[in-house]
């Protein structure tokens, strides 16, 4: 993959774990919603300034930008490394029963709280 999209990548990482929308990326950082997006795409070539601007906003630095190592925060995580020891002795048929059941597990979950939200406005707020 070329850089340009790898840093794309890494950019979109570290928005969505700050939970900001492209747009308010964009408006952080003194861009545009579309620029971010050809940005996050590999789409285009980023000026030193502009990705200062962009880590700033992303509460980061520059250089954590070019860290592709993809298992660097999982580190922290040892149970998701305990779920991996756990799934790599398992047959395949297993590992795949196992991320069926996680993914149902997660998608009803979330679900539920977007029916929940929903219905909040019914009932009024607690």
């Amino acid at each position: 993959m070329e850089t340009t999209k790898l840093l794309g990548t890494k950019i979109r990482q570290f928005r969505k774990l700050r939970g900001i929308t492209q747009e308010q990326l964009a408006e952080a950082s003194d861009s545009t919603g579309s620029y971010i997006g050809k940005l996050e795409r590999g789409e285009v070539n980023v000026q030193i300034k502009t990705l200062e601007k962009i880590a700033e906003a992303l509460d980061t630095n520059v250089f954590a930008f070019f860290d592709f190592n993809p298992f660097k925060e999982l580190k922290s995580q040892p149970w998701i490394w305990e779920c991996i020891h756990i799934l790599s002795q398992q047959s395949e048929a297993d590992q795949n029963k196992a991320y069926r059941i996680l993914k149902e597990l997660f998608s009803s979950e979330s679900e539920l709280l977007d029916n929940n939200s929903d219905k909040s406005g019914e009932y009024g707020e607690f």
